[in-house]
Formats: structure tokens, sequence, C-alpha cells
């Protein structure tokens, strides 16, 4: 038996998680799954995406929608329309989503409605904060899932209190929804790849840096990036600390973070403290989460590989899906206020930090994909 799956991604978290699934296919499935990609379009820049196929060694993708960007129901209709012609133009038995983005929703509803199983990767993520569109994207498709892969247990109590786990719901098939603890697959491609970065990677040579001795940051969410208040407020935390500590900040500039501090004429361009370096590398990411003294993000893949690496972690936002890292005191939420951002790092330095395992034991592609064949057959 030979089961067609139809992969979709859109933005670059998405890209490598795909790279999990697509290995697992490749080493343990591949006389019993035949994968294909689609990739919407939603960011694509050679830096941010391109990179990340060769890097991570994902078969290109079979089909590019283009989307590009847009307001989100313009933006979410064209995939809606390119991902439903896609299913339709081949027999595939289900459809591979990941995470929150806009291209998640677009190929829950339109694998949804022409009865294409939907397995959601990530499932069960909350913030429970509805003004965050990714909120809406994840609560919809956990809903036409199939199959709700949650990759921890605090996932997987999300959604029995929400009732996935004793609905009545069936599908076209008369099956009911799954929900399946599997383990994270980031935690699969961190540990899978950290010593790859260790060999190929140069980062850390060619930004003269040592072990343990920088602030690894990253800033891409919008209402951070375009609030110049926020903005501002977390670029003086960092610059405050870089100086008192004598210690550089490496920020990975996302394009749109830059072009906004480049027509408001930011100061913290011209900083000494805090080091803009171009998007990173999966590799490059990867070697200096390994590396860093303590990590900064608005990012929920970033707090995770930080917490990964052991490596503490400040939370640049009013919340976290990843609840784990906060309630094992391994990260601190901050938001955008400067001293509760400087009071988060002093904490997490200055005290010890464990790192329980939380995240799966680095198998959970194969779990997945087994637990998909099993529901296919």
């Amino acid at each position: 038996m030979s089961i067609k799956l139809l992969t979709v991604i859109g933005a670059r978290p998405q890209i490598i998680k795909a790279a999990a699934i697509s290995r697992a296919v490749r080493n343990v499935f591949h006389q019993q799954i035949e994968e294909k990609i689609l990739h919407t379009g939603q960011h694509y820049d050679a830096n941010m995406s391109q990179v990340f196929f060769d890097e991570l060694g994902i078969p290109a993708p079979h089909f590019n929608l283009g989307v590009g960007s847009g307001r989100h129901g313009e933006q979410t209709a064209k995939m809606i329309a390119g991902i439903e012609q896609t299913l339709l133009s081949e027999p595939f038995d289900g459809i591979i989503l990941y995470g929150d983005t806009n291209s998640t929703l677009a190929g829950a509803v339109a694998a949804s409605k022409i009865h294409v199983p939907v397995f959601h990767i990530e499932a069960g993520l909350r913030s429970f904060n509805m003004a965050m569109p990714e909120e809406v994207n994840r609560i919809v498709c956990d809903q036409l899932a199939s199959i709700c892969f949650a990759p921890t247990q605090t996932a997987v109590d999300n959604l029995c209190r929400e009732g996935f786990a004793t609905s009545p719901a069936t599908f076209k098939n008369n099956k009911h929804r799954r929900v399946c603890n599997c383990g994270d697959v980031m935690y699969d491609n961190s540990i899978y790849f950290a010593s790859l970065a260790r060999e190929r990677c140069t980062i850390l040579n060619s930004l003269g840096l040592q072990p343990n001795g920088y602030i690894l940051a990253t800033i891409h969410r919008d209402n951070n990036t375009d609030s110049p208040t926020r903005l501002n407020a977390i670029l003086s935390a960092l610059s405050t600390i870089a100086e008192h500590d004598n210690i550089p900040v490496i920020l990975p500039l996302h394009p749109r973070t830059r072009k906004i501090l480049e027509s408001a004429n930011s100061p913290f361009l011209q900083s000494a403290s805090i080091r803009f370096i171009p998007p990173a590398t999966f590799f490059e990411i990867n070697l200096l989460e390994q590396n860093a003294r303590i990590v900064m993000t608005d990012s929920g893949g970033v707090q995770k590989e930080a917490f990964f690496f052991e490596k503490p972690c400040v939370i640049l936002r009013p919340e976290t899906e990843w609840v784990e890292i906060v309630n094992h005191g391994a990260g601190i939420i901050a938001d955008a206020d400067q001293q509760r951002i400087i009071d988060a790092y002093r904490q997490l330095v200055d005290h010890p930090v464990s790192f329980p395992h939380l995240f799966g034991d680095a198998h959970a592609s194969e779990k997945i994909l087994q637990t998909i064949v099993d529901y296919l057959s």
C-alpha cells in the first residue's frame, strides 16, 4: 500500500519542520509513503526560504503557488484556491499542515471541503490571545484535523479541555478525530542538525564570538516590529544590558524589521552594542543558539530551540504557547517592557536553570508518520 501525502509550507519555520518529516519519509517510510511538497509563497525570499531547502536537504517543492504578501483574507483566499486545485489534480490521501500560519489555515479549509484528511502538526498550542491571527489559525486547523499531533502534554491537555478527545464528530470516512502526543519535530531537527552545524558553520569565527560570550536576540512579530514604542523599548533594553555587562547582542535582522528601522532613521542601527546581521541560515541560527549565553526572542520556535540547547530565554511577548518553558523557570515573559526585559535577563543569568525533557525523544517524525499510516490503512 502506497500513501500519497501533500505537505504544505509557506514560511521559514514550516520549511524547517518539514525537513524532519521528509527525512523520516526518506529514511524509514519510503516504501509506504510518497510525499509531495507545496510552497504557498506566503513568505518567500532567497535568503529566508531557498537557502533552507539547500541546507536541510528538503526536496524542491513540487508546487509553488507564489501567493506573496497581502491582506489576510486576500492572501488566504488565494491559497485556498491553489491548494484545492492541487489536491484535486492527484489522488492525495491526506494533507500535512504545520503550526499556525495563513498557509495552515488555507490548507485545512481547502482539504476539509473536499474530504481530504487533515493532519495538524503542533496541534493544541494556545496563547489564549484571540487578537493574534496565529491563534485563530491554529484553532480552526485543530477543529478540521483528523489527527491533532500535539508536541507536549500541555498541548494534549488544552485539546482535552476543549473536548477534542471525547468529541462525537466524525469525518467522511466515519473515523473520529484522534489526539496524539507525539513529541516535537523541532526537537528531532535540533538534535539531528546540531553536530552538522558545528562541522559546517563558521559564523562564530566570522563574527569573532566566543561560546557563552554573547546574547542572541530575534524580533520578527508585527506587534513588535510595527510599533515604534515596543520596538524601541526592546532595543533599549538590549542595548542597556549589552553595555552594562560588556556583552554583545547578536540580532539577525528580519527584512521587515530592518526596513522599519531604516525608515525611522533609528539610532540603534549605529549601535556598537547591538550587532545586526543578515537573516541567519538554519545552521547559523542553530550554532548561535548552541553557544549563546542567553536567548531573547518573540519567536515560539526559537524559545523551544533555546530550551533544547539548555539556554535560558527572555520572551519578548505578553504570552507564550510554550508555557512549559516558563513553568520550569527556563524562560520569563517580559513582553516589550524595558525594565522587565532587564530584570528577566538578570534573574536568568544569576540563578541556576533546569531543562527537563519535555518535548519527546527526538523521534516525533517517525511516530507521526506511523500514526498516519495506521489511520489510513
